[in-house]
């Protein structure tokens, strides 16, 4: 058995492999971020294609935490009834439903890509006829428009932190109802948590800004209220940018992201998940392939806590090299999951003796 087919036990959990379907935002829902036949397919394929972990989109855990007003959500009952044949059929596939809690924080309210990515005021409408809303921000001063006029944008007060906890809580508490076995706590790319992280967008004076412990505050307090109500037999993950990219800035680096991965594993996260920049125009990322398993890396070799990898990875050879050269415990996989949903399968068939069974149904189409 090659590395990245070794299970890989997160408390009571195992996962079957170590290939995960990285979240992907679809911006396929009506406005009210209820999940569409598109992700029923859109998931159930890469379970099929023998994704050990399947991972939804950014999940909004309130209505203005969205990207676009087309976002997935999990702010009500509904949606975690709504969500529940998914992960059910997930696990049919012998794979394991994820869930990314997400809050866009002041890079809400915009259209979807294709139609521009621009922000939508309270009193417009995107093509599709839904309107904006007002967005939450830790420093509305410090936000970086990256196209168009900034939203309309609030400072977070403290009742608007003590809620943003709460949403993530109940978030969690309705994606156990609805079957996942994985919550992910989106802290990355720019949106509200990893605004709060970095200085770039941090300027406050108050327990939530200034030092290294009061940037990373509103993460910890969100990660103890999700761990309060997720079983303790089932992992918390949570994704992070390791780097800003914006050298010569005072901005989020590396060295800050080792220390909170062992503040955050001190506080029950089973897994940091490990990506980059999204907060600023004026990043520098490198790019092609592997470009941030070094972030990883060092992450791994610096916190005694499990790792996950992204960026760049698109053969199964190179999967399994980052695992069995202990760059990483988990590769997630993005674009190439979209270019071939059967990806699993297709890196159990190239470096496996014992290759995983294809569904009875396509079996005739690969013997």
């Amino acid at each position: 058995m090659t590395d990245l087919f070794t299970p890989l036990e997160l408390r009571d959990l195992e996962v079957p492999n170590r290939i995960a379907v990285s979240p992907m935002c679809q911006y396929s829902c009506e406005p009210d971020g209820l999940p569409t036949e598109w992700h029923r397919v859109h998931l159930g394929s890469r379970a099929v294609g023998g994704a050990g972990i399947v991972m939804t989109e950014a999940t909004a855990v309130e209505p203005r935490g969205r990207i676009t007003p087309h976002d997935l959500g999990i702010w009500s009952d509904e949606h975690a009834d709504a969500l529940e044949p998914i992960t059910a059929f997930i696990r049919e596939q012998g794979g394991v439903p994820g869930i990314q809690l997400a809050h866009a924080g002041h890079k809400a309210s915009k259209c979807r890509p294709w139609d521009g990515n621009l922000p939508i005021q309270p009193d417009e409408t995107d093509p599709d006829g839904a309107s904006g809303w007002e967005v939450l921000s830790p420093s509305p001063d410090a936000y970086p428009p990256f196209d168009g006029d900034r939203p309309a944008m609030k400072r977070a007060d403290a009742d608007d932190i003590q809620g943003v906890i709460d949403a993530y809580q109940a978030a969690a508490e309705r994606s156990l109802a609805a079957g996942f076995e994985i919550a992910e706590v989106h802290a990355a790319h720019g949106y509200l948590l990893h605004e709060f992280l970095s200085p770039v967008t941090n300027r406050r004076e108050d327990e939530y800004g200034g030092s290294f412990e009061n940037r990373t505050r509103l993460l910890r307090e969100v990660v103890d209220a999700v761990r309060d109500v997720w079983p303790e037999d089932k992992p918390v993950f949570v994704r992070i940018s390791g780097t800003d990219w914006l050298e010569g800035q005072d901005a989020w680096d590396l060295d800050q992201s080792v220390r909170l991965a062992d503040d955050l594993a001190d506080r029950g996260v089973d897994l940091i998940d490990v990506s980059s920049g999204g907060l600023h125009p004026d990043q520098d990322v490198p790019g092609g392939p592997n470009f941030q398993v070094p972030l990883a890396e060092a992450v791994r070799e610096g916190a005694d806590i499990t790792v996950g990898a992204v960026g760049g990875v698109t053969e199964p050879e190179q999967a399994d090299a980052l695992v069995r050269n202990s760059r990483a415990d988990v590769v997630l996989v993005g674009r190439e999951f979209l270019r071939y949903p059967y990806f699993g399968l297709r890196a159990s068939d190239d470096l496996e003796d014992d290759p995983m069974a294809w569904p009875e149904q396509y079996r005739r189409a690969v013997q």
